[in-house]
């Protein structure tokens, strides 16, 4: 690491703050750098001594200190950008996105929306009200909507509404049935050949 600091103009420092790391970034390691280095915190204040970095900045032996965790003392020193800081980590943010993600999750289980997700498209029907929903998971390949549907009407299943989306070679299809389909109507849904899953969600 030491020649690393030797060799670089540019220094960014990404680590985790431990009790090894604290203060990793002080007169000893500022001494071996070039001189104007470019000192970029985005990981966390207390990784640097700011008393020795005040005194880099002094001398010119950094030559910017740009850094995501203002205060007091570093918003008083030359040469320093602070840049604001992702607010995704206070408690306030971490609260609503653990209740963001509830809620998501159970419109999933319960009504079969998706939203959100990394290979899937949205797709939010609202809450069901018919007799029942069947959830498509399936490639995105020409003809499966008819087969799916095929199926339903040789087996008697009326389709009260429905919905196709696609993100890629993925697709999503949700169905509304005015009667809840037997057990033999879902195995043939599943032996479509590009059905990766056929959920009753209600």
């Amino acid at each position: 690491m030491d020649t690393i600091f030797q060799e670089c103009d540019y220094i960014t420092i990404h680590v985790p703050l431990l009790d090894a790391t604290k203060g990793m970034i002080n007169k000893e390691k500022l001494s071996m750098m070039k001189d104007g280095v470019v000192i970029l915190n985005f990981s966390r204040d207390t990784l640097v001594n700011d008393d020795d970095m005040a005194e880099a900045l002094e001398a010119g032996k950094v030559r910017y200190y740009v850094s995501d965790f203002p205060n007091p003392k570093v918003t008083h020193m030359p040469r320093v950008i602070l840049l604001p800081h992702l607010g995704a980590s206070t408690q306030e943010s971490e609260d609503n996105c653990a209740v963001m993600a509830v809620k998501e999750i159970t419109d999933y289980l319960e009504n079969g929306n998706i939203k959100n997700s990394v290979n899937y498209p949205t797709c939010d029907m609202g809450e069901c009200q018919t007799k029942s929903r069947v959830a498509v998971l399936h490639m995105n390949i020409p003809n499966m909507i008819g087969q799916v549907t095929g199926i339903l009407a040789d087996q008697g299943v009326n389709i009260s509404d429905m919905t196709n989306k696609s993100r890629d070679k993925y697709a999503y299809t949700l169905l509304d049935l005015e009667n809840v389909p037997e057990a033999v109507t879902i195995e043939k849904l599943k032996a479509i050949k590009g059905v990766l899953r056929v959920r009753v969600v209600k």
